[in-house]
């Protein structure tokens, strides 16, 4: 668990994005703040399409046309990514900011073999010749608990199981052991004992590589399993932000609680609570706090005015005009 004054690896700072669209402007991210402290695990929850993804793809620089950085900075170990040229950008991202994605077969190239792939990243970012690089590669599959490491090396995505596909993009993303790693929805598309064996992948290769995690999810579960802090999302904004333990415990803004409310509790027969309403459209968002539609205990002012994230005790931050 990281100590109040652990240093800050990263600190984003009224993160605005948005899409410029026929359609119009889509806020997709909308003034949040969030940091990662150094060898910790941060949890990014929300629902589909509430901006997490696009968090992700900011740090690393790679939000896709029509998408645009609007506003905001994203310091990482004291410097703005945002002010940096595209070559100071490249030596960072891959070697001291790696990514996991959503979909390894989609993510992973085709025509390349495994250790291919692991081996072309050692071979960018270190100074290793490509044979050098191909032993690397064989003890980075080794490392992310990769049977036969030898053999799969040699292999191509298409042979791979999903779980040894989402191994290789693990040790992909560690091979230059990154100071940060992003996991988006890292165990999206794999079944529940392939899901518990990455995650406790992930878990010791943090400790073993010192690495800290942003890890992008919609599975409270997950996050109880692997996060120390975690932060909620909502329509573009954070709206609570605490310590795992404290925000499932005692979660205080009413869309965390309906999240919990709405899990499925294995020792309490009864039916399910969910949301009322649906998610806002990101193209026309409700004024004033954008959860006010859906809210149970939503009041006048709260389509008026928008809430902003305040501490309402030591590192549990809220975003409630209730607060």
């Amino acid at each position: 668990m990281p100590s109040e004054g652990q240093d800050k690896l990263l600190d984003v700072q009224n993160l605005k994005i948005y899409y410029f669209t026929d359609e119009g402007v889509i806020r997709a991210v909308d003034g949040i703040n969030l940091e990662v402290k150094s060898r910790e695990t941060l949890g990014l929850v929300g629902e589909t399409g509430c901006g997490k993804s696009t968090v992700a793809i900011s740090i690393m620089r790679l939000v896709p046309s029509p998408g645009k950085v609007v506003a905001g900075k994203i310091f990482f170990k004291g410097k703005d990514l945002l002010k940096l040229n595209d070559d100071e950008m490249r030596t960072i991202r891959g070697s001291e900011i790696a990514m996991i994605f959503q979909d390894p077969m989609v993510s992973l190239n085709p025509v390349f073999r495994a250790g291919e792939q692991i081996a072309e990243v050692i071979w960018t970012h270190q100074n290793m010749n490509k044979e050098e690089a191909w032993k690397e590669s064989v003890e980075m599959m080794k490392l992310v608990g990769i049977p036969e490491a030898g053999r799969i090396a040699k292999c191509y995505p298409h042979e791979l199981s999903g779980g040894m596909r989402q191994r290789v993009m693990i040790a992909i993303a560690l091979a230059c052991r990154p100071s940060l790693l992003i996991a988006d929805e890292p165990t999206s598309a794999l079944d529940v004992t392939i899901q518990a064996q990455i995650l406790d992948e992930m878990r010791k290769l943090r400790e073993q590589v010192n690495t800290s995690i942003l890890l992008i999810t919609h599975d409270l579960g997950v996050i109880a399993e692997m996060a120390d802090r975690v932060a909620i999302m909502y329509a573009g904004d954070i709206v609570e932000c605490g310590y795992v333990r404290t925000i499932l415990k005692e979660p205080k803004h009413p869309y965390t609680i309906g999240l919990l409310n709405a899990l499925p509790k294995v020792h309490i027969k009864g039916k399910l609570v969910p949301i009322r309403g649906v998610v806002p459209s990101l193209l026309n968002p409700p004024p004033g706090c954008k959860f006010h539609p859906r809210c149970l205990k939503a009041k006048s002012y709260c389509s008026e005015r928008k809430p902003q994230l305040v501490e309402i005790e030591p590192e549990h931050l809220v975003s409630c005009l209730l607060y």
